[in-house]
């Protein structure tokens, strides 16, 4: 990708995300901003370049997924970035088989995949005795079966890749279990600091203050005003195992009271806080 290159007039805005098209972080894209054109980029550094630099509007960030727990790195990426999260998109992460037009299910021999997939579909790629391969990216490897015609190799990866490259589904959401899924956060330039529904998130990230029980201390708040915090991670900043920020998603908005005094009993234990973002609560989280 040009991270140079600008928008004409003419252009629709675009959302950045990492990835191949067709990828699952793009299924996210077409789903929560279908107005918007989306940009591939290869690394999440990129996706975060892109809009920093202006060539999108939005990034598309993974964060978490029910199965594998937390994306890496993103928590060290989200505070240095600049970028502000302004939404949250939850995204059901459906397998299906996909192949060349015209091949049949019984001439699969081998199926790719990311590595994280193939687990996923194991028991019905062992009762087709079909063979996985792990592969760098499974919209990629979609790709690569329509680009090199490869009639005996299928891809497992989202409906939106079949659509992509022009491949027919064989087999429609193949995925051993039935609750997998990602979560995302949009970020932009801009905070959105409004009030956009009745459920609303905030996101921030702290480091607490080198005294006993501060960390202990610091939580304190949000239970005594009964703020629910749905989210609290902790990891090393700057290679140090003494340097330690925590990662924190609580409902609610900086303007309801009891997040103004929870918030305020936590500044007090720390000596950093900022906040990363304020969003509406994606439906699905109930």
């Amino acid at each position: 990708m040009n991270m140079s290159a600008k928008k004409t007039m003419n252009d629709r805005p675009r959302i950045a995300f990492q990835g191949e098209l067709g990828a699952y972080s793009h299924q996210a894209c077409h789903d929560a901003r279908p107005d918007y054109e989306p940009l591939p980029c290869h690394s999440f550094d990129e996706t975060i370049e892109a809009v920093q630099t202006g060539a999108a509007e939005l990034a598309m960030l993974p964060v978490e997924n029910t199965t594998y727990g937390r994306v890496a790195d993103i928590h060290r990426l989200l505070p240095e970035s600049g970028l502000h999260i302004v939404d949250e998109a939850f995204v059901r992460v459906h397998i299906s088989l996909m192949a060349l037009p015209g091949v049949h299910l019984d001439e699969i021999e081998l199926v790719r995949a990311h590595l994280v997939l193939l687990p996923q579909s194991r028991s019905f790629l062992n009762q087709l005795g079909i063979r996985g391969e792990a592969a760098a990216d499974s919209a990629g490897a979609a790709a690569d079966i329509a680009k090199h015609g490869l009639r005996n190799v299928g891809a497992l990866a989202s409906d939106l890749a079949a659509e992509t490259y022009g491949l027919n589904i064989l087999a429609r959401h193949i995925e051993d279990r039935d609750h997998n899924t990602t979560r995302f956060l949009i970020m932009a330039r801009e905070p959105n600091m409004e009030r956009r529904g009745a459920s609303m998130m905030t996101t921030f990230v702290f480091r607490v203050r080198n005294i006993p029980a501060a960390l202990y201390k610091a939580m304190g708040g949000f239970a005594t005003n009964g703020v629910n915090m749905t989210k609290l991670e902790s990891y090393m900043v700057d290679g140090s195992f003494s340097a330690t920020q925590f990662y924190a998603d609580i409902e609610g908005h900086p303007d309801d009271r009891s997040v103004q005094l929870a918030l305020e009993e936590l500044e007090y234990f720390t000596d950093r806080l900022d906040i990363l973002g304020v969003y509406p609560a994606d439906p699905q989280r109930r």
